[in-house]
């Protein structure tokens, strides 16, 4: 080899090195920022102090008044309230695994990364009232998601008489409003395939997307999938389904299988094409509305 080969070679190497060298540096700064991130979220004592006009709602004959909580500071009248609505509202969907599955929660449930708002019965005077039972909460937590800061709400979770009323809605708005707060770049969550009513609620009411990491369309069989909301461009093209326009019907609607459905988008990976909104009812038939952006 000539000296000037040798040389050249030389220095591509070298210059190699130093790409993956700089490659490195730039993941660990990013993950560094992303994880202060994270730190500075979860170290906000009170989240609705940001935003004190969600301390109360007074609407469809309700009136209630919501406080916040960490897990680790739980009360046991908060435990108690808290494993008796998981278990009147889950039971159903989790079935045969509801038993090993309430042992999980009641873990998650006194982490000191859980977040919690908690929704009472406002008194006579609209005031908080925290001797008396909770009838709905929220367990939130920030983390990380496919290398973005996300609040994943861990559960959402009304006593079933007031269901219906908008509390979930109000209680979601409110998520959102704290995830954008703390610089997060989606709200992400979980639900059975078998809760119909909270499938119908997140994917029609609240128009949020299935997302790219779900175990569905990852090719994983679970009894869950995985929603999210993403709030920039970034997020929405690592975290939330994008499909190309699959019907062009006038009503914008078909019905299919979901398996039928999740193996056609398969097929449109592209993080630049037209996103999918769409209503499902599972198990097992789905309807899809698709819209071009």
């Amino acid at each position: 080899m000539e000296p000037e080969e040798v040389l050249n070679t030389a220095s591509s190497t070298s210059n190699y090195a130093n790409t993956r060298k700089m490659n490195r540096k730039e993941i660990l700064e990013t993950k560094r920022a992303i994880n202060q991130i994270i730190k500075s979220a979860s170290a906000v004592k009170d989240h609705l102090s940001l935003f004190p006009s969600f301390r109360s709602y007074s609407r469809n004959g309700l009136s209630l008044c919501l406080e916040t909580e960490r897990g680790d500071k739980l009360t046991s009248h908060l435990k108690k309230c808290i494993q008796a609505l998981l278990k009147e509202n889950m039971e159903g969907p989790y079935g045969s695994e509801w038993p090993t599955e309430e042992k999980v929660k009641r873990k998650e449930m006194v982490s000191p990364d859980a977040r919690y708002i908690f929704v009472h019965s406002a008194n006579t005077n609209e005031m908080l009232d925290r001797n008396a039972p909770i009838i709905g909460f929220v367990h939130y937590r920030f983390t990380m998601e496919e290398e973005m800061p996300v609040l994943y709400v861990y559960e959402l979770q009304i006593e079933r008489c007031i269901q219906g009323k908008g509390i979930g809605k109000f209680l979601m708005q409110l998520i959102e409003l704290i995830a954008k707060k703390s610089r997060m770049s989606a709200v992400v969550l979980t639900v059975q395939k078998t809760n119909l009513l909270a499938l119908n609620f997140y994917l029609t009411k609240l128009r949020y997307n299935l997302s790219s990491i779900s175990p569905s369309v990852i090719g994983v069989e679970k009894s869950y999938e995985i929603l999210c909301r993403a709030f920039d461009h970034e997020a929405k093209a690592k975290l939330e389904m994008q499909v190309i326009s699959l019907w062009k019907e006038n009503s914008g609607c078909c019905m299919a299988r979901l398996t039928d459905v999740i193996s056609t988008l398969k097929g449109y990976r592209a993080r630049t094409v037209t996103t999918l909104s769409c209503s499902i009812f599972l198990p097992p038939y789905i309807v899809v509305n698709l819209h071009e952006s």
